[in-house]
């Protein structure tokens, strides 16, 4: 398709990446952190023996 004008191919970029970045912020906003109590969990002094 040599024969389209560059201010289509312009406007394709530009509907394409506006598109993604739609796209990519709603992924981003639509999954919920988990809360703070359940990710923070205390490492104990017996399961860092290593056997080797």
């Amino acid at each position: 398709m040599p024969q389209m004008a560059p201010i289509s191919w312009l406007t394709l970029f530009i509907a394409f990446s506006l598109t993604l970045l739609i796209f990519n912020t709603m992924n981003y906003y639509s999954v919920l952190p988990k809360s703070p109590e359940i990710s923070q969990k205390t490492i104990s002094s017996d399961s860092m023996n290593w056997k080797w």
